[in-house]
């Protein structure tokens, strides 16, 4: 029976190729977005999963609240590790983790630049798992100057990684051993690194510093829930005496697995995806395979007619309805099946594509090629089974007499199904259009907003020798004796990568200082800083080295600092931060107050701010150069050739300043480009699905469009009869797709402090645009048809 029912579909297939091309090719679409976005999602779902031990792992997180300023990050005090295993038998193990051990390396007097070098406990690798390829995992930590390296530095460094075990590394002025060659880390894990050297033994800490990481591993995952509850109590013992009184804390057990997809707080380790954002390709990509069905069910339903006679002689020789269901599901199976060997073609060339605009985890093979075969088959089973069991139900309903005479009875409940299927795909491509370019106006609003200050043609690099730190002022000197750098200037962080740290203050009013701590953003600048980023003063004056007395008593005050502190003239008020070594407070003077810029991106407000002369020249770590527009290749050659003086063998690595708050845009970027490759895709299905149905509208009222003709329609009459109920349902989809578009964007723009306000425009140009693609691709046909000789269309039978 399989077999007759094999032969009988190829039959058909061959019989009508241009349906058969449409249903196939519009399945062979759909599949193969619905796959590509299935292994992207399968991926981030994968994150730290090839852990071990990633089941009972769990990172600890602060959350924080008090009067005057709030902290939700990732990162704990030294002292919190040992603590909880002290205080918790729940707790097997713990690893702390400091990501400032990158640097620059030196082998064979060349130097090179490691960023991702991170200092950890001995501890590591009995919480996380790593495949040693040389070296010993239990001892490879022990020694302080130990380093275990990953197999493509160990390839970068020495050539060969099997070479690399026991060579040194010149750190400035430390040597390091290679005690270890491991495996890169895998693309699914939530931090990654290239190096990692071991942290100093019994490294203590006050509790109120917040710069590790600490992961714990459970005896049993069911214990998180416990640990979870006495973590409060946990804070009474250990913290409370050192926190601002009334201090609402909790901390924060986060699953290992959990943290790609669900944690986006301050001090990240990695860049962290969104769990929304599976959920909409998730979404999308269910809706672009219910596109894709449907043009089946559409078409298949349409053309019933022609399969009548067929269907009224099987029933009339003895064929159940259940076999018949099962003669129509077959056929669909196995157009499905041919759709989806399509489709794995169509990946070889759409994910190489996809991913020069828009990176997706997406190797067809990446689970194995049996899994991924098997999968496959079984995706294909249901896509079938849910293209084909509507139509399957409808032709096998006929009833025996009226198909033998070719009479469908009564289809206006098909025809309304129909016509709301086609509703259907053309609210969601219309909601997808709407979605795109407001994605797109977020993206360039983001772009061109004005930051505070000038970042075009603003360069920054690190300047990893100490030795060239004590000498910065010889190195803008020697850097501004060429026109092409108009100015330059040192400070202790690069703004835009959001990751300046933070400073507790109090403020002065009514003449003493308030009780209340508060918390603001804090990073040293030179007094070169201001007017090289060209940052406006909007009361007092800037800093300067040539007063002694703004080196330790003066800073810089951004507008909401002063809006904060309600002062009507901030200017000679003082802060306080901290205390000296005995125990006075730090009194500083606000000698100026700068128009609020942003060193963050637009996904975050502007949030206090303070800017003093660094202490140390230590703290003049990041130079920046605004350069000529007239002569940039230029300006980079004499800013190279400058560091090269001071540091012979280092790399001159620089980033623009623009693409420093750019890449903060990364993961929006990637969702826009996503999103208009999949609603072209949708648009492309939808328009193929219309595509058929017109063709066959076409076909089955040919006599009567030669009948116009012959009594004197014109091309334009015939074009409007067949198209315009098409047509209308396309506009009534861009009504009902508005509504739900513009919840859908507002709801996306709510991650961003700044953002555009969404007009009416979006939703008439994404209606406009769905209303003249479908225009086009039904007029292509409707046209033809107009246009065939009518003497032809009356004499066929």
């Amino acid at each position: 029976m399989l077999l007759n029912y094999f032969v009988i579909s190829i039959r058909n297939l061959l019989r009508h190729k241009l349906f058969s091309l449409i249903n196939i090719g519009g399945l062979a679409l759909g599949l193969a977005a619905t796959w590509i976005i299935a292994l992207h999602v399968g991926h981030e779902l994968s994150f730290d999963r090839y852990h071990e031990r990633s089941s009972r792992i769990f990172r600890i997180a602060q959350h924080a609240q008090w009067d005057g300023g709030e902290f939700n990050g990732a990162t704990t005090p030294a002292p919190y590790g040992a603590a909880l295993k002290a205080d918790f038998p729940e707790v097997e193990e713990f690893v702390r983790i400091d990501a400032e051990g990158g640097g620059t390396f030196a082998y064979n007097n060349k130097e090179f630049k490691v960023g991702d070098v991170l200092l950890v406990d001995k501890s590591f690798f009995r919480v996380f798992s790593g495949t040693f390829l040389y070296g010993d995992q239990s001892t490879a930590l022990d020694q302080p100057q130990s380093m275990i390296i990953t197999r493509g530095l160990a390839k970068k460094v020495f050539g060969n990684e099997s070479t690399a075990l026991g060579k040194t590394l010149q750190a400035g002025n430390e040597t390091v051993v290679i005690s270890g060659v491991i495996e890169d880390v895998p693309s699914n894990s939530h931090f990654s690194f290239s190096g990692l050297r071991p942290l100093p033994n019994n490294l203590e800490g006050p509790w109120t510093n917040a710069y590790l990481y600490t992961y714990v591993l459970l005896h049993r995952a069911e214990d998180a829930t416990s640990v979870q509850q006495k973590l409060s109590g946990f804070f009474d013992r250990h913290m409370s005496a050192a926190m601002p009184p009334g201090m609402q804390y909790r901390a924060e057990m986060q699953p290992l697995t959990a943290i790609h997809l669900h944690s986006n707080l301050s001090f990240e380790l990695g860049t962290n995806s969104q769990a929304r954002c599976v959920y909409i390709l998730s979404a999308i990509a269910a809706l672009i395979l219910i596109i894709a069905s449907i043009n089946y069910m559409n078409l298949s339903t349409a053309r019933a007619s022609l399969r009548l006679r067929e269907t009224g002689m099987r029933k009339a020789m003895g064929s159940t309805r259940t076999q018949l269901m099962g003669l129509f599901l077959s056929e669909s199976v196995q157009i499905t099946i041919v759709a989806s060997c399509m489709a794995v073609v169509l990946m070889t060339f759409i994910v190489p594509l996809l991913q020069s605009f828009a990176p997706v985890a997406a190797d067809i093979w990446q689970f194995g090629t049996v899994p991924t075969i098997a999968a496959l088959l079984v995706f294909s089973v249901f896509a079938g089974l849910l293209s084909g069991l509507y139509p399957a139900l409808f032709m096998s309903g006929f009833r025996v007499v009226p198909s033998l005479k070719g009479l469908t009875g009564d289809l206006n409940s098909t025809i309304l199904f129909r016509q709301s299927l086609v509703v259907f795909q053309f609210v969601v491509t219309i909601a997808m259009i709407a979605a795109s370019v407001v994605i797109y106006q977020q993206l360039r609003f983001v772009s061109h907003k004005d930051l505070g200050f000038n970042k075009d043609q603003v360069i920054t690099f690190h300047l990893d020798n100490p030795a060239m730190r004590l000498q910065t002022d010889a190195l803008r000197t020697q850097l501004l004796q060429n026109p092409l750098i108009e100015e330059a200037a040192t400070a202790g962080n690069p703004i835009g990568n959001n990751n300046i740290g933070s400073r507790q203050y109090t403020i002065e009013h009514q003449g003493k200082m308030e009780d209340r701590p508060r918390v603001a953003n804090f990073f040293t600048i030179d007094d070169t800083f201001v007017p090289t980023l060209q940052i406006a003063v909007t009361a007092g004056r800037n800093l300067s080295a040539a007063i002694p007395s703004d080196k330790n008593e003066a800073v810089l005050v951004n507008q909401t600092l002063a809006d904060d502190a309600a002062w009507d003239d901030p200017v000679g008020k003082k802060i306080q931060m901290g205390t000296d070594s005995a125990g006075r407070p730090i009194l500083l003077t606000i000698v100026g107050v700068l128009k609020d810029f942003n060193i963050y991106s637009l996904q975050h407000k502007v949030e206090p701010l303070i800017l003093q002369l660094p202490r140390d020249a230590m703290d003049k770590d990041n130079m920046y150069l605004r350069m000529s527009e007239t002569d940039l290749p230029g300006a980079l050659a004499h800013a190279e050739s400058i560091f090269k003086k001071f540091n012979p063998a280092g790399a001159f690595e620089y980033n623009f300043l623009d693409d420093n708050f750019g890449r903060q845009y990364e993961a929006e970027r990637r969702q826009a480009n996503l999103m208009l490759s999949f609603t072209i895709l949708a648009v492309s299905i939808a328009c193929l699905g219309l595509f058929g149905l017109m063709t066959f509208a076409a076909e089955r009222r040919r006599k009567e469009i030669g009948i116009r003709k012959v009594l004197g329609s014109s091309v334009g009459n015939i074009v409007f009869i067949l198209a315009k109920d098409l047509l209308i349902l396309v506009t009534v989809a861009a009504v009902i797709a508005i509504p739900i578009a513009w919840t859908a964007a507002n709801e996306w723009l709510s991650d961003f402090a700044y953002r555009i306000e969404i007009s009416w425009l979006v939703f008439a140009f994404a209606g406009c645009v769905a209303v003249v693609i479908a225009f086009a691709t039904v007029c292509f046909q409707a046209i033809s048809s107009a246009n065939e000789n009518p003497v032809k269309s009356l004499r066929a039978e």
